[in-house]
């Protein structure tokens, strides 16, 4: 009798302890209350604007839900390009990413070329209204058709031209150049009507690109010129401001609806206090990155803007993916 009640005891022992290990993996599984990691990939460097905003949105996340959830950043496309890292978030692979929606993300949403139209944001704060408004909402709201939740706009900033060949203070100065773009219609678009030969080059591939002369040159905002030293192969940098870039950052949208909604609301203030950090950080770099591509050797060049704006005045005409009406509300919205 003794031992019947002991092998019972050790049963019920046994089965409490497999229940317990059972249940304490929630990685991957929603929200069942227990610990949760998100993994965050992007293809910047460690000082990139994308990993910038992937540090606080991490430390937001994991102080507004008591550790209950936290965030794996996987920085320099070490889990895959832009293309695959959207490919991941909407099959669930990964559970989030930040990329320039006017790249590899416009092959998914069409919409998003908006970003390529050279000078449709006149400055920062006519960027601003329009995405933190109802035309940002509305943008980020087309994730959901592809299984993503789009949760907000990073920085990465005004974007510039940059080559080895020569000075660029006019269109014709640009004639010729092989120039690294994004790979989405309008940036085919945007380059030719400069006189420009595009190039698309996977971001994570760009430096190399470069360094071997696959490209004369590229566009990007200043502090990714910096974080991703391209400074180091490229000679001459002319200030366009020819577009405004945010950064779209999505979550697979199963996972998202898998959240309690306490944690979707920790999730989406960490996204919106990222923002607000993130502009304020980069803008106030900027000053301190052109003193320091001076001092590299590079040769900074204030182009003829104007004559910028009536070569590319025309791009936005030939964009199919993106609704003309689109194009209209952005330009209103002054």
């Amino acid at each position: 009798m003794k031992k019947k009640f002991l092998f019972s005891a050790s049963l019920i022992l046994l089965m409490v302890t497999l229940a317990a290990c059972g249940g304490s993996d929630s990685e991957g599984s929603g929200d069942s209350g227990d610990s949760q990691s998100l993994k965050l990939a992007h293809t910047g460097s460690e000082s990139h604007q994308y990993h910038l905003a992937a540090e606080k949105f991490k430390e937001l996340v994991e102080e507004k839900t008591d550790g209950e959830i936290t965030v794996e950043i996987h920085p320099n496309a070490t889990l895959g390009s832009e293309g695959e890292a959207v490919e991941q978030v909407m099959d669930g692979s990964i559970d989030m990413t930040t990329v320039a929606p006017d790249s590899n993300f416009s092959n998914t949403v069409p919409e998003m070329n908006v970003f390529g139209i050279p000078y449709l944001f006149e400055d920062r704060d006519h960027a601003y209204s329009t995405l933190d408004g109802e035309i940002g909402d509305e943008l980020l709201a087309l994730s959901e058709e592809h299984n993503m939740k789009g949760l907000g706009w990073w920085e990465i900033g005004f974007r510039h031209l940059t080559n080895n060949k020569n000075e660029v203070v006019t269109p014709e100065d640009a004639e010729g150049l092989q120039i690294r773009v994004q790979p989405s219609p309008v940036w085919e678009e945007h380059m030719k009507a400069i006189g420009a030969s595009p190039t698309p080059v996977d971001f994570n591939e760009l430096y190399s690109a470069l360094d071997q002369g696959v490209v004369d040159g590229q566009e990007n905002p200043l502090p990714t010129i910096d974080s991703m030293k391209f400074y180091e192969v490229q000679k001459y940098v002319s200030l366009t401001g020819h577009t405004y870039n945010p950064a779209i950052t999505v979550m697979n949208l199963d996972l998202w609806n898998e959240l309690s909604e306490e944690h979707q609301q920790a999730i989406q203030e960490a996204t919106d206090e990222t923002t607000d950090y993130h502009r304020d950080l980069l803008a106030s770099k900027e000053e301190e990155i052109l003193q320091m591509l001076e001092d590299e050797g590079v040769t900074i060049t204030e182009p003829d803007r104007e004559a910028f704006k009536e070569a590319t005045s025309d791009v936005k005409n030939t964009v199919e993916e993106v609704p003309q009406d689109l194009i209209e509300k952005i330009e209103n919205n002054k």
